[in-house]
């Protein structure tokens, strides 16, 4: 496939601007809100149990990485133009039949980008209680096919809080979904507090996913966001946990970040010499900034190359390292197939499943 023949995805907006999509040669326009939630009618939703084919060894793997699409998400995409393929043609049955011919035992469900906010609060709360109930229903069929991080409607921090407390609370979710940044705004800024504090009160896992600021969109018109902003984005709210001091302020949270840290083991360097320039950084981070970024957990969808895991391997221990596929976009068998080439029997028994069981009780005799 050519430059010219990739597909060019502009994802989030930030409710100020229209941006295009090109599929195909084809331009969708984009409008920067939603018209409400009109399209949530989860009674109309038809949830398939989830039945696995009987496979010849049994399924074992935790999949971290995974992503779904609720009927009415699709909806709502397809009603404002906008969604990459992969998203709006998401089904259950797709997702086990990928996970049934790898050995996928569970998948750990979320929203993908553009998530579920597009500039007004209440759209944003009625679609992520939506898409909450539908895959809550999903994981909560007593199969243990399936888990469910939480989407929130942030930056509507109030929504975004009762959320929380629905989700954990009411629906028993295994932990919350965010993204990486929210307009021009990353997860250490001071405006998501209330939201941090409360996760860390609850010590819940917080799986978080890039997603392109509206900083920088459409930089290099031959390139997708996808291939260079998510990696760099994931980068960005890290730095923005650790030097804002919300990694040391929020000790319990237990975040997992997609695609080895991003670009973060390439920086290290610059990371831990921040301290040593400046004594704001240095005070932020009292505990040390390898020390912070061993705290947290990171997944392998996309990056499962040695050239990845050789740089991510050298700052945490494979005890910190969680399966992915980042499926529909990608699927199981060659991110197995990768790491098989990568990691001792040992190491990569962690990885596809003991840490994750760790992370997840309810899982710990999948």
């Amino acid at each position: 496939m050519t430059v010219r023949d990739q597909r060019k995805l502009s994802f989030r907006g930030c409710g100020c601007c229209n941006e295009t999509l090109t599929l195909s040669g084809s331009r969708l326009s984009r409008r920067g809100m939603l018209g409400g939630a009109a399209a949530l009618a989860l009674g109309a939703l038809a949830l398939p149990r989830a039945r696995a084919q009987t496979p010849a060894k049994k399924p074992s793997i935790i999949d971290v990485h995974h992503h779904l699409s609720p009927p009415a998400y699709i909806a709502d995409l397809k009603k404002h133009k906008i969604g990459a393929p992969p998203t709006l043609a998401w089904t259950p049955e797709k997702s086990l039949a990928d996970m049934d011919g790898s050995g996928i035992a569970t998948a750990m469900l979320s929203i993908t980008t553009p998530g579920v906010w597009f500039g007004e609060d209440a759209a944003a709360a009625a679609l992520a209680r939506g898409c909450n109930e539908y895959g809550a229903k999903l994981a909560g069929d007593g199969s243990r096919r399936f888990g469910m991080f939480a989407a929130l409607p942030l930056p509507a921090v109030d929504a975004s809080l009762k959320e929380i407390e629905y989700a954990l609370d009411t629906r028993k979710v295994d932990g919350i979904g965010m993204f990486t940044s929210y307009g021009d705004k990353w997860l250490g800024d001071p405006a998501f507090a209330p939201v941090m504090e409360e996760l860390n009160r609850r010590k819940a896992v917080v799986y978080t996913h890039p997603t392109d600021p509206s900083c920088c969109r459409n930089l290099i018109a031959q390139v997708p966001e996808p291939v260079i902003e998510y990696g760099t984005d994931t980068t960005r709210t890290i730095a923005s946990l650790l030097f804002t001091g919300a990694a040391s302020r929020y000790p319990d949270i237990q975040f997992i970040f997609s695609h080895a840290g991003g670009t973060m083991p390439f920086l290290i360097e610059r990371f831990v010499n921040l301290p040593k320039l400046s004594k704001d950084a240095a005070a932020k981070t009292p505990e040390g900034v390898m020390t912070l970024l061993q705290r947290f957990h990171y997944d392998t969808a996309q990056v499962a190359n040695p050239a990845a895991m050789a740089a991510l391997t050298k700052i945490v221990s494979p005890s910190q390292i969680l399966f992915g596929t980042d499926f529909p976009f990608r699927n199981a068998a060659d991110q197995i197939e990768g790491l098989q080439k990568i990691f001792a029997a040992e190491d990569l028994h962690k990885i596809e499943s003991a840490n994750a069981q760790a992370l997840f009780p309810r899982l710990r005799s999948v």
